[in-house]
């Protein structure tokens, strides 16, 4: 029987078991709606004030900013159109490049109303600059929305330097930090962000929620219509058992995100040296300041897509980029932005270790890449 490998694992993490245990009383037992007034609502409506508390915690937020939402897609969505329309005198948005589609394509929407939006460059390293933002805000800029950590090739953006830079021209600052939160510290005092956006998926806890960070006193509009669940701000019953795992999933991440990280800067290591080693021509994608785990590599003259199937074949799960962008198999828009030769492009995989991931894993992948490469 095949070894089974998952390395995708910045596509989603396996439900961390404890989450789970923690969601079961909600689904099964105590499966009350914390809306209502009755005795039975008050273990989830206690639920969701404590999930609410430790996810503040984790990011150093107070709980009334942490809003709950179906993903990092609504929260990067709802962060950008709910900011939009709240000043008559600003109009424009600026983001960069690299961005994932959740933000960019928000992007267009409301530059379709007709909100300028200007895309800003990064480095061949993935890297959006100070001095890039700097040329091109104005007084005219509403939001500037900067993702923490890309999501194809890792790099982790001077986010604390940027808002700064948004801040001093009277500009809010959203970051999309789905690949970040759980993974490295982050503390949202400290970088003066007025919103983040989270995935509970991507640290261990369910898919179907995750959380939009609103500092006190952002100007946003509401989600959603209707009850007065989220402070008045997104309508709708909660999703109280996933909401419950999201924050036991959150804790643990946080609590190990050392650990974690020296484990997997361990495997990264042996990866990359081990496939030096063996001679393959490829380049190493994203800045030497990345998230730990998220290693993009292009090798020269191959098929990414063609070794993402080779791989499957034998038990490997990688990815060739976004996970939400496969029906698209040209060259990925980061990898553009970046300006990565073509011949190496063409050739890119992503392996997204995970605190789950093994050295004998990595052995079996290196084994595995050798055998498809000495095939040709």
């Amino acid at each position: 029987m095949k070894q089974f490998i998952y390395a995708d694992n910045a596509a989603t993490t396996k439900l961390d078991i404890d989450a789970f245990e923690a969601m079961k009383p909600f689904l099964l037992d105590e499966y009350g709606n914390a809306s209502q007034p009755y005795s039975f609502a008050r273990k989830p409506k206690q639920a969701l004030k404590e999930a609410r508390a430790i996810i503040a915690q984790c990011i150093n937020a107070e709980p009334e900013e942490i809003y709950f939402t179906s993903g990092g897609t609504e929260s990067d969505n709802w962060a950008i159109k709910g900011v939009a329309f709240t000043d008559p005198e600003k109009h424009a948005i600026i983001t960069s490049q690299i961005e994932h589609h959740a933000v960019l394509r928000a992007c267009e929407d409301i530059e379709k109303l007709g909100h300028p939006v200007v895309y800003l460059p990064v480095t061949k390293e993935g890297i959006v600059t100070t001095e890039s933002l700097n040329s091109m805000i104005t007084t005219s800029t509403l939001l500037v929305s900067v993702m923490y950590a890309n999501n194809e090739i890792g790099t982790i953006e001077p986010i604390k330097e940027l808002c700064e830079i948004a801040h001093r021209n009277g500009a809010l600052f959203h970051t999309d930090s789905v690949q970040a939160v759980g993974h490295v510290h982050i503390d949202v005092k400290a970088l003066g962000v007025d919103m983040l956006s989270a995935s509970a998926h991507k640290f261990n806890g369910p898919k179907g929620i995750g959380f939009l960070y609103i500092k006190k006193g952002t100007p946003i509009t509401s989600y959603a219509s209707g009850g007065a669940q989220e402070f008045d701000m997104r309508a709708g019953t909660e999703n109280v058992a996933s909401i419950v795992g999201m924050a036991v999933a959150l804790k643990k991440n946080c609590e190990a995100i050392n650990e974690n990280a020296k484990h997997l800067n361990m495997l990264e290591a042996t990866l990359i040296d081990r496939l030096s080693a063996a001679g393959l021509d490829f380049v190493r994608n994203g800045s030497s300041k990345h998230i730990p785990g998220n290693i993009s590599l292009s090798f020269k003259n191959r098929d990414g897509e063609v070794l993402l199937h080779r791989l499957d074949l034998m038990g490997i799960c990688v990815s060739t980029g976004a996970a939400c962008d496969t029906v698209n198999t040209k060259t990925s828009h980061v990898l553009n932005a970046i300006g990565l030769n073509q011949e190496y492009a063409q050739g890119t995989i992503r392996f997204s270790l995970g605190k789950n991931n093994v050295i004998d894993e990595i052995n079996h992948i290196i084994t595995a890449l050798k055998s498809i490469f000495a095939k040709r």
